[in-house]
């Protein structure tokens, strides 16, 4: 049993490493990995770098075309994360602690069958010993995220005399919200992360949209009837984007 446990906090194994190539993009060598058996062409860039993923049978050429046509973004995003401050990527283990809606969660592991549940603002994974730390820490935010994210909805349809729509997460890269009348409303779970009133301002962004599907100056006043500092907070959100935790 005693074995059992320190297995809990030993790392993961590593995945089997991509293979690791270069390319020119606007007159700078890239270093990226590439992994093939991805359902679809697909670029991903954190503090480990740029990884791309392709289908098996995707022509070197097909993938170096794919990446230069997004090569302005790409050397944008490396830009923006060679002057972060600090690593993104945690380490989910016994004691690490998760930034969440502006304050932190530290992390307990112990025993258990692959559940999860928060005790306050603690975070307690009853583990397995094999069990990936990091999935268990992902469902466990995403129940705390649509928890808190259909409070602030409700809030926020109330404020506008709305049925509350159906509420649903999202891990899209680029988008934080969407609106649709027949889907409801989309929600990035990992706002979860950052201080409430930025997840705020999404959800009233997305609540004016069941009244102006655009973004015209009716649904900027809108979004301002109910969140008036809301240029404030999409200037402060642009900002944060690229410190968000991976984990």
């Amino acid at each position: 049993m005693f074995l059992e446990q320190l297995k809990l906090f030993r790392l993961p194994a590593p995945p089997p490493e991509a293979r690791t190539r270069h390319l020119l993009i606007g007159g700078r060598i890239v270093e990226y990995r590439l992994k093939r058996g991805a359902k679809r062409l697909s670029l991903t860039i954190d503090e480990r770098g740029l990884r791309i993923g392709a289908p098996r049978g995707t022509s070197p050429a097909g993938i170096e075309a794919f990446v230069k046509g997004h090569g302005d973004w790409v050397l944008k995003k490396l830009g923006e994360l060679a002057h972060a401050s600090q690593p993104r990527h945690l380490t989910i283990k016994d004691g690490a602690r998760l930034p969440l809606l502006g304050a932190d969660a530290e992390v307990r592991v112990l025993p258990g069958a692959n559940r999860v549940r928060w005790i306050a603002d603690i975070l307690v994974l009853e583990a397995r010993p094999e069990a990936d730390l990091a999935r268990l820490a992902t469902r466990a935010l995403q129940q705390r995220a649509l928890a808190h994210f259909a409070g602030r909805l409700a809030h926020y349809t109330g404020r506008l005399d709305l049925a509350a729509p159906r509420l649903g997460l999202s891990s899209a890269q680029t988008r934080w919200g969407s609106c649709s009348r027949q889907g409801g409303i989309r929600v990035n779970w990992r706002l979860i992360h950052l201080p409430t009133h930025l997840g705020d301002y999404v959800v009233a962004h997305e609540v004016a949209h069941l009244l102006e599907m655009n973004h015209s100056p009716r649904f900027w006043a809108v979004v301002g009837s109910v969140y008036p500092d809301w240029k404030a907070a999409r200037a402060e959100l642009k900002q944060r984007a690229t410190s968000l935790p991976i984990l």
